[in-house]
């Protein structure tokens, strides 16, 4: 067997786009590194001849100059099988990945299954193998938090988060999260509204970030004469709501309305009301919570259910992580450049909530 040699091409360097661009290699590199120094004719110019050459920045060289990899750690504290098969996560992750192509940088997810996760991951977080960390799904009390402080590294939260139940959050601690509470409250209200008086409520587990916590208070705003017994807790997964909503209908079998702190929860709630003979939403009106279209549309009947813009939180947090890496400094409160809370610059985003009416409420 004949083996033939490939020929070698020699690869574009930084010289040839600067001689070209008729710059110097300074002015080239702040093209390439997005700095705001340079005239817009002279960015044009040289991103041209880039593209003409082929020119691919050293990305080594890049590094030692910058400082900055490119890349951002994803940590999320759920099991991967339940990861990818929770259509929830999978919009977050779109958002996610979809704004972090914007500022051109990937990606890397890492898990956090069990306790002997942690010390890998912080490891691995403190290597300087990322810009910053997006983490979602921790729970109260969850070590990471003061982990990600010791290490000074940029990060953003999905959620609020606690340091124990009840604590307040950390100063500086940045996050993203949907309006739980104002949600919760326009499901219960429109149930009301609609003449329901023995309304239930399957609520996400104790162990869950803030979210659980404040759609279950949201509910409370509304009936705060509620009795314990029209409260069951589930695990965010269909057949936790299967098994909450048959654990409610044992104990108050006269429920004629349940708030379903999830869509997937809420489907699994649906089937049991359909095996137990109970017609939605005729006997017990159904509301549940995030519009994940793939199941609100398709359930029978389809789901009436609070919408948040899951994409979009994933983008904010991607976004108020590049604000945060970019700031030269903080102000008192954690905002970076003392920016407001409300706004994406600042250490939270809520992202505001909204019923959608659909056939079963």
């Amino acid at each position: 067997m004949v083996l033939t040699q490939r020929s070698h091409v020699r690869r574009p360097t930084l010289e040839d786009v600067a001689r070209q661009s008729g710059v110097s290699k300074s002015t080239v590199s702040r093209v390439i590194n997005g700095e705001a120094r340079v005239r817009a004719e002279v960015v044009d110019r040289v991103r041209q001849v880039i593209s003409e050459l082929g020119y691919v920045p050293n990305q080594g060289a890049r590094q030692l100059v910058t400082h900055r990899t490119n890349a951002v750690a994803v940590v999320a504290a759920q099991p991967e099988n339940r990861l990818f098969i929770d259509p929830f996560f999978d919009l977050l992750l779109r958002g996610v990945r979809r704004e972090l192509a914007l500022h051109g940088a990937q990606a890397v997810l890492l898990f956090l299954e069990d306790p002997d996760d942690y010390p890998r991951v912080a490891d691995y977080l403190g290597g300087g193998h990322v810009d910053g960390a997006i983490l979602f799904s921790l729970r109260p009390g969850d070590r990471l938090a003061e982990m990600i402080d010791r290490l000074g590294l940029p990060a953003v939260f999905g959620g609020r988060p606690l340091l124990r139940d009840g604590d307040p959050v950390r100063p500086g601690q940045a996050h993203v999260d949907g309006d739980n509470r104002g949600g919760a409250r326009l499901a219960v209200q429109h149930l009301v509204s609609v003449g329901r008086r023995r309304i239930a409520t399957v609520a996400g587990p104790y162990d869950q970030e803030n979210s659980a916590a404040d759609r279950l208070a949201g509910y409370r705003d509304v009936l705060r004469d509620a009795g314990p017994h029209l409260v069951e807790r589930a695990d965010y997964t269909r057949q936790g709501g299967a098994d909450a909503m048959a654990a409610l209908l044992d104990r108050a079998p006269d429920l004629d309305a349940v708030f379903v702190a999830s869509d997937l929860m809420a489907s699994g709630a649906l089937q049991t009301l359909r095996e137990r003979g109970r017609r939605v939403p005729e006997d017990v009106a159904v509301v549940g919570f995030d519009d994940l279209t793939s199941i609100a549309e398709t359930t029978e009947p389809p789901l009436t259910t609070v919408h948040q813009d899951i994409e979009e939180m994933g983008r904010l947090m991607a976004r108020l992580l590049f604000a945060r890496e970019d700031a030269p400094d903080t102000s008192p409160d954690g905002s970076p450049d003392g920016s407001p809370g409300g706004s994406p610059d600042g250490p939270s985003v809520i992202v505001p909530t909204r019923l959608v009416r659909r056939a079963s409420a």
